[in-house]
């Protein structure tokens, strides 16, 4: 019987991947911060840690072959300077607690496969990034992905296979990007953000669960872009929302520097421009359930 450790198993990815896991008999070990959320089931297992303290309960890795690394605090809260050293700290520590955990325990593992983020690729309205792109800026998302991706690679030396999955807008209805992007929309107070034309990657939670899955059952090494084969424009993204929940837009798009003075530098989560594809993992021979933003939008709303 596989069982696989999850850390961040609780949040939103972590949840539909917990989900496709038990669906496919995989039975599920996770590390949670908060005492509240450990469960105590066979194939659904909780164990405490806390990063940031160096405290991790070794039980978890009883039986464990892979490690699903979702750790993180989340980028969608205002960026003070204190903020963004957690964003970045709540990345790295968990990575350096598994890292030395493993090493100093001599436990044995074959795989980690770790989220990243397609904020690592440049602002750019014209470049179709690839996997293979490493030209990376001094951005405060390219140095957070780029610090959280040299953590995860660490492990190699321990000779554990590496993969990383740099994810773009997930599309749920139970959290992240969409819900924000949905509310005014419905209000009728809907509008594209600053030019609209900046490209929007994103991917629906369940073609990204299962990307986690495809990567883990076909030991496949390496970075791979979690997004769907049709990246949009901000204004295809905002149109095609209006569209599924029947409401007009009828506003002006919102510009910049509005956006600037209520999100502050956070802006840059929907300002930037990031066009990203996914040939690579289609080629290995993954299936997208939901390869175009209107069905998935009608799929998840």
């Amino acid at each position: 019987m596989k069982r696989i450790l999850i850390t961040g198993a609780t949040g939103l990815v972590g949840q539909e991947i917990v989900k496709q896991c038990l669906a496919k008999n995989i039975h599920v070990n996770y590390l949670s911060t908060s005492k509240s959320k450990l469960e105590n089931k066979p194939n659904y297992k909780g164990f405490y840690w806390n990063p940031s303290l160096g405290e991790i309960d070794v039980n978890c890795f009883h039986k464990v072959d892979t490690i699903i690394n979702l750790a993180g605090a989340t980028i969608a809260k205002r960026w003070t300077k204190d903020y963004k050293e957690e964003i970045k700290n709540s990345r790295v520590n968990s990575l350096k607690l598994l890292y030395k955990t493993i090493e100093s325990k001599n436990i044995s593992l074959k795989h980690i496969i770790s989220a990243s983020a397609v904020g690592i690729y440049p602002d750019s309205l014209t470049h179709y990034y690839e996997e293979d792109f490493n030209d990376f800026d001094d951005r405060f998302l390219s140095d957070v992905v780029t610090s959280w991706e040299n953590e995860v690679d660490a492990f190699k030396g321990l000779n554990i296979m590496v993969s990383k999955i740099r994810i773009g807008i997930v599309l749920s209805q139970k959290g992240g990007a969409l819900p924000k992007l949905v509310k005014p929309i419905k209000l009728y107070a809907g509008s594209a953000l600053g030019s609209g034309n900046q490209w929007q990657s994103w991917i629906h939670i369940e073609d990204l669960a299962a990307m986690f899955l495809f990567v883990m059952s076909n030991k496949l090494e390496g970075v791979f872009n979690g997004v769907a084969p049709n990246a949009v424009t901000q204004k295809q993204l905002v149109k095609s929302i209006s569209k599924v929940v029947n409401r007009p837009i009828f506003l002006p798009a919102v510009p910049k520097f509005m956006l600037s003075l209520i999100l502050g530098e956070m802006c840059t989560l929907v300002l930037e421009s990031q066009r990203v594809s996914s040939k690579k993992i289609e080629s290995l021979g993954y299936s997208f359930k939901f390869h175009h933003l209107q069905p998935a939008l009608e799929d998840v709303l």
